[in-house]
């Protein structure tokens, strides 16, 4: 399991004495707490495997817009901090597919549903998250189905 690994990498950065990659580490841990006590309540909890990637995906997406507004603030030692933990928190999502299989993939699921235009948007997306979802950036993926489609 995912979650068996980051406890493991959290072991192994406290051993180590990797203060940055424990930090990291340790952030994945609580925001995955924080998704286990929002689904307490919940009727249906999600695969634990498919929680944390989600988890993960979400981290990541907010690093990233963290990089760029430190960068274009003109505060390089907060965006560095950043893309430090974004290298910890991608070690633990599946390998991501390139932007060439990405859109093979877009366009097998365009001729598998039937696409012919924008109002199809939502069945192609929704087909390529429920197969790849945690493979893909669907922010870009998305970018590049609205190109298909058109």
């Amino acid at each position: 399991m995912l979650r068996d690994s980051i406890k493991a990498a959290q072991i192994s950065a406290m051993k180590a004495g990797e203060k940055q990659r424990l930090a990291a580490v340790r952030l994945i841990l609580a925001k995955i707490k924080d998704r286990d006590i929002e689904l307490r309540t919940a009727a249906v909890a999600p695969d634990d495997d498919a929680l944390v990637i989600d988890v993960l995906q979400k981290m990541v997406k907010q690093r990233r817009e963290s990089i760029q507004l430190f960068e274009q603030g003109g505060r390089p030692e907060k965006a560095a901090e950043e893309q430090a933990e974004l290298v910890v928190i991608e070690e633990f999502l599946p390998a991501q597919l390139s932007e060439e299989e990405t859109k093979a993939i877009i366009e097998t699921i365009k001729a598998e549903v039937g696409a012919a235009g924008m109002k199809d948007m939502g069945k192609v997306i929704a087909e390529l998250k429920a197969r790849h979802g945690s493979e893909l950036d669907m922010g870009k993926a998305s970018g590049w189905v609205k190109a298909a489609l058109n």
